[in-house]
């Protein structure tokens, strides 16, 4: 399958119009945060419209509508009803389709999709999905660090938004925490120490390339939830767990973008998850081996293959001083990879993946090859098509 390199969104009032007359919508979303954030957004809607829907989730998804069925692939240019990713969040075009279905989506949803995408709310175009989010109280922007948790060390610990020295291991992460002395109820002024160690910590690694002063901003002054807005206590936090569920857990992925008021159980079960992921992304990391080829830098790990798109991500975001990060799992037969800009990565696991002897997906900034045989032929192919 090639991939389409130019993308547009849909008109919002177009797709709003086809998805209000079907008798069936299949929404298959790509496995990230965006993806799935906007396929929530747009299943609300459509339950509220009663009109019947399924949602999944899928690396290298394909409209698969039957009869009179509308599919729309979310995170990807495929199909007639697509809403991609790129230019501009799929969360932000799900706003406002769901808005001209006559629905007023739950912000949150979407504003969480954009900070997945590696966007900032109120930019992208979602500057709509925040002011509603403002106009209701649902959001308010404050010094500190993005975590899903009201536990600190834990919520940073885990964080795939930033890289530390002490990401992955929560008791390091406590023992920074106590050097700071931090209150219980931390003021502004206690959210911005704790933020300039972050920031300071994520620049000073030994191993931080010139890029993570920039990508460690992502985790930085966040948007609060509101207690009654999700169960998370910030938009990047809420942002974090929808990507590790994306690509983890994927069904509770799901479920939890669904919820309008998420169960206790449907919470424990997607933070379990977002920290099990978060911390086998970094353990992998600290393990790794790294080598600096021409234009990218490979990273060899032994981690879930559930994992390497996002350690493909921290590596090229806080290690990589090339602009394409790929990890290589020998033992999966699996790679990922990451690029800062558009470098047709998709395009080129699919090449290399034909080359090799497997299957290779992706968009322009990130992609993955599965091989049956030894990947490091898919590595040198993967290189080669670069």
């Amino acid at each position: 399958m090639t991939e389409t390199t130019v993308e547009s969104a849909p008109a919002p009032d177009a797709l709003a119009s086809v998805l209000a007359d079907a008798p069936f919508v299949r929404l298959v979303a790509t496995d990230d945060g965006d993806a799935l954030a906007a396929a929530g957004t747009l299943a609300r809607a459509l339950r509220e419209r009663a009109v019947p829907f399924q949602v999944r989730v899928a690396r290298d998804p394909v409209p698969d509508a039957d009869g009179d069925d509308v599919a729309v692939v979310l995170g990807a240019d495929r199909g007639p009803h697509a809403v991609p990713g790129s230019g501009r969040p799929a969360s932000t075009t799900a706003f406002a389709v769901a808005r001209e279905l006559g629905v007023e989506p739950d912000p949150a949803v979407p504003l969480a999709g954009v900070v997945a995408a590696g966007s900032v709310p109120g930019t992208d175009g979602s500057g709509d999905a925040l002011e509603a989010a403002e106009h209701a109280g649902t959001v308010s922007r404050r010094p500190g660090v993005a975590v899903p948790t009201a536990d600190l060390a834990d919520g940073i610990a885990a964080s795939t938004l930033v890289r530390t020295p002490y990401s992955g291991d929560v008791e390091a992460t406590r023992a920074v925490l106590a050097e700071l002395g931090l209150p219980a109820d931390l003021e502004e002024a206690d959210h911005r120490r704790l933020a300039s160690r972050v920031a300071v910590d994520a620049v000073a690694d030994e191993d931080a390339s010139t890029r993570s002063a920039s990508a460690v901003e992502r985790a930085l002054r966040p948007y609060a939830l509101g207690a009654a807005a999700t169960p998370f206590e910030t938009v990047g936090g809420y942002a974090d767990v929808l990507e590790a569920l994306a690509r983890e857990e994927p069904g509770t992925g799901v479920a939890l973008a669904l919820a309008t008021d998420p169960s206790d159980g449907l919470r424990t079960a997607a933070v379990d998850a977002w920290r099990s992921h978060g911390t086998a992304a970094h353990r992998a990391i600290d393990a790794a081996t790294t080598g600096r080829y021409d234009g990218c830098l490979v990273a060899r790990v032994d981690a879930p293959e559930s994992t390497l798109p996002t350690v493909a991500r921290l590596v090229r975001d806080f290690r990589s001083p090339e602009s394409v990060a790929i990890v290589l799992d020998e033992s999966s037969g699996t790679l990922a990879a990451a690029a800062t800009g558009d470098h047709g990565i998709g395009d080129a696991c699919r090449s290399a993946a034909r080359e090799a002897g497997g299957d290779g997906w992706g968009d322009g900034t990130r992609g993955g090859i599965a091989v049956d045989g030894d990947p490091t032929d898919a590595l040198a192919a993967l290189r080669g098509a670069l």
